[in-house]
C-alpha cells in the first residue's frame, strides 16, 4: 500500500558493526553511493552515522579515521520507523526531530530499510527541486 513507510522505504540498508572504522563506514558509503550507514550489534539497530557525521564528529575533531569506530561517532537509539506505520507519521518525525533520514527496522529491532527526505518528496512532490536531485542517477 503506497500510503505504508514499506512502499517509499529503500530496503535492504547497507549496515557496518559498531565496531567498524571510519574509513570502512565512508567506504560504505562510496561503494553504496549513500550518505548514510546504519550501525547495528549483530542483527540489531544500535545507531546511524551520516556522512556528515563522519565530517563534523570525525575529520574536524582530528580522530584518528583508521582507528575510530563508529560506535564511538554514530547518533545512538535514533528515531525508527517500523514498515507498516504511514507515512504521514515519518513526515511528522523528520519535521519534528529535524532528520532527513530515518531506520526502518522490523518489530525485532533489525533494519529493513531505510527512509529519506529524497524518497519522500519523489513520492509526494514529484516536481519539485529535491524530487529532480533525489531521482536523478548518481554522478559519482
Amino acid at each position: 500500500m503506497s500510503d505504508t513507510v514499506s512502499y517509499l522505504m529503500t530496503p535492504n540498508p547497507v549496515c557496518v558493526p559498531t565496531d567498524a572504522t571510519l574509513v570502512h563506514a565512508a567506504e560504505q558509503m562510496r561503494d553504496h553511493n549513500i550518505g548514510d550507514v546504519l550501525v547495528v550489534s549483530g542483527r540489531t539497530l544500535q545507531g546511524i552515522i551520516t556522512d556528515r557525521d563522519l565530517v563534523v564528529r570525525g575529520l574536524a575533531l582530528h580522530a584518528d579515521p583508521l582507528a575510530t569506530t563508529v560506535g564511538t561517532l554514530c547518533t545512538t537509539s535514533p528515531a525508527v520507523l517500523e514498515p507498516d506505520q504511514p507515512v504521514e507519521i515519518a513526515v511528522e518525525m523528520m519535521r519534528d526531530l529535524g532528520v532527513r533520514r530515518l531506520p526502518v527496522c522490523d518489530a525485532h529491532g533489525t533494519p529493513v530499510g531505510i527512509l529519506s527526505l529524497g524518497d519522500l518528496a519523489v513520492e509526494r512532490d514529484p516536481d519539485s527541486a529535491l524530487a529532480d536531485i533525489s531521482a536523478s542517477p548518481p554522478t559519482v
